[in-house]
């Protein structure tokens, strides 16, 4: 038997189951010499349970029941015990341990004796036996520790070192998973990621949830220490590894095994130390691939904030802004609305799922919400809200707020429940407050534009405006006709009926040539009581007739009644004026009105006017 030992350890250096080797010696040499035809060998490891050699066992024991508490008064007193009494139905009778006495792992062998076996144990030779078996028992499991360690620890450092060289999240997953199943290649392998990792990692990973996890998964994420189950439910024992960073937790590895089957202290080590090293590359991995992206964030609103500032209508940078968020955060469907008075107004800016009555119930729920916060809204499962079934499930909500004032809303919508990460919440949120700004510059520069260029009585145009108007006309159109018009008397009104009076005909008569005028051309204020027209395009005939219709409708559109005097010019692209001379001549025309009675249009026409 010694002999067959020293062959065992010496032959097998390189042997990766000398554990099965050194069982099956054992069991051939009891079956040999003893007779003993029915035997189990178990192994413990230091854990709380015992598990077998790799060996089959002559007869089917349910091991997983054997716990170390059943072993433990007989360690220090023999190593050979009669256990007839100890379990009922038990099919041996008799336990034998294999230890050396400083080392905390043995063996244990159940047989069932014969009587060769019986006068064995009185031997002198019986003791030296157990000794011998004992310590090349030793001697194999410290130098099958060595090389699994050897071997485990240099495939750790080479995934270290791989590591080191990448920042690709899909990589450094896929070679976490592809240690584990080399090292142990009869167990089975889950990822479980939080949610809040990025999406573009292409290998199968179960999303972490809070409410279907089990409660052994969770203390592990949440504890950061493995946990280890016998999930009966399951028919496997769970090993959940925390892959844990410096600054969080990223999810676990989960190593699935049979249910009756014990993780080792040097597994268990090993896939902590494992599943710590992944988490530290992919924390690297996720914060290079952040500061990445925070600076296409910061290109995205710099260039949107940018390219907004130049922009001259609400539409081009309602347009503008639809643009780049279709193409940075890929909604299905996308709408901007304003806020005028109380109500909410779709902007063009807007696809067409938001003209339909389906797009209702979105944004009711949205204008109800902003009735009482202002907050954005961050909707992952927007069924679970209405109750119901619904076409787009993720929605992301950010007011236009100014002043603390909301002035408006975005809504970006997806099918697909989730779709939008909490990173690409606070980049909208981030791109819709920054073009809020902007749109809002513009709103107040239309308005202080519009003071500038609207006499703040009559809402007709300023002379500044009309002056700019003509200027462009002169150079750029065929034709075109000039009406300045003076209210006859006005002075006359002012002290009869007072100032107040006064300006009311003022915006009488400002109504009556909006109305006349329409879009064809424009109204402004010239002067105090005078007004002037301006009309591009035109022929000399329409001119006079729109000339002679003002003189007509503006005593029936007055109260007290007024009359106007007016002096008109008239070019066209072969007799085209000066833009200085065309205000010189229509203040003549309207001298000669006022001069030959009042209540005329003088139309100018070479160097005399004319009159009608």
């Amino acid at each position: 038997m010694k002999s067959e030992l020293l062959d065992l350890c010496t032959s097998s250096v390189n042997s990766q189951n000398r554990f099965h080797e050194f069982a099956l010696l054992l069991q051939n040499y009891l079956e040999q010499h003893f007779h003993i035809h029915h035997c189990c060998f178990l192994f413990y490891d230091g854990e709380a349970a015992l598990k077998p050699f790799y060996v089959h066992s002559s007869v089917q024991v349910d091991y997983q029941q054997m716990k170390k508490i059943y072993f433990n008064s007989f360690l220090s007193q023999q190593k050979v015990v009669d256990i007839t009494d100890v379990e009922q139905g038990f099919p041996f009778n008799h336990m034998v341990f294999i230890k050396e006495s400083h080392f905390d792992k043995y063996g244990v062998v159940f047989i069932q004796s014969s009587p060769e076996w019986l006068t064995f144990l009185q031997s002198d030779f019986f003791e030296d036996f157990i000794n011998c078996v004992s310590k090349v028992f030793y001697l194999i499991n410290e130098q099958m520790e060595i090389r699994q360690n050897e071997n485990q620890y240099r495939k750790l450092y080479n995934m270290t070192d791989l590591f080191h060289s990448t920042m690709d999240i899909d990589f450094i997953l896929e070679n976490m998973l592809i240690t584990i199943q080399e090292n142990f290649p009869n167990l089975d392998v889950e990822l479980i990621l939080s949610n809040d990792q990025d999406r573009q990692t292409k290998l199968q990973i179960k999303p972490f949830d809070y409410l279907s996890e089990r409660p052994t998964t969770i203390q592990a994420f949440v504890s950061g220490e493995i946990t280890i189950e016998q999930a009966f439910d399951l028919n496997r024992c769970l090993l959940n590894a925390p892959i844990n960073g410096r600054q969080a937790i990223y999810g676990i590895l989960q190593v699935s095994a049979p249910i009756s089957y014990v993780f080792s202290n040097a597994q268990k080590d090993f896939i902590r130390l494992l599943a710590h090293t992944s988490g530290n590359a992919l924390e690297n991995a996720k914060l290079y691939r952040q500061s990445h992206r925070l600076i296409r964030d910061l290109q995205l609103i710099n260039e949107t904030s940018h390219h907004l500032n130049k922009l001259l209508t609400l539409n081009e940078m309602f347009l503008f802004l639809q643009k780049q968020v279709m193409q940075h955060f890929q909604p299905m469907e996308l709408c901007f609305v304003l806020k005028e008075g109380n109500e909410y107004k779709i902007t063009e800016a807007t696809t067409d799922f938001f003209k339909t009555e389906e797009s209702t119930v979105y944004i009711q729920h949205v204008v109800k919400h902003f009735e009482s916060s202002q907050d954005s809204l961050f909707i992952a499962d927007f069924s679970r809200i209405v109750g119901k079934e619904i076409l787009f499930k993720s929605i992301m909500v950010i007011p236009m707020i100014v002043e603390q004032r909301i002035n408006g809303f975005c809504i970006v919508l997806h099918h697909e429940p989730y779709f939008f990460s909490f990173d690409s919440f606070k980049l909208l949120q981030s791109l819709i407050h920054h073009s809020s700004l902007a749109i809002a510059n513009l709103v107040l520069r239309n308005q202080l534009q519009e003071m500038v260029n609207q006499d703040y009585l009559t809402k007709l145009y300023a002379r500044r405006y009309l002056d700019r108007f003509i200027e462009r006309s002169l150079e750029n159109d065929r034709s075109g006709m000039f009406l300045l018009i003076d209210i006859d008397n006005f002075k006359l009104i002012n002290d009869t009926y007072g100032h107040q009076v006064g300006d009311d005909i003022l915006v009488q008569i400002g109504n009556q040539l909006n109305k006349i005028i329409g879009t064809s051309g424009i109204c402004a204020r010239w002067g105090e009581e005078e007004l002037a027209i301006y009309i591009p395009n035109i022929s000399e005939d329409e001119a006079e007739n729109i000339a002679t219709e003002l003189l007509r409708t503006i005593p029936q559109a007055t109260n007290p009644t007024v009359t106007i005097s007016a002096g008109l010019v008239f070019w066209n692209h072969e007799q085209r004026p000066d833009f200085h001379s065309i205000f010189l001549q229509a203040d003549t025309a309207l001298y000669n009105a006022k001069e030959n009675g009042k209540n005329q249009v003088c139309v100018f026409n070479g160097s005399f006017p004319s009159h009608q």
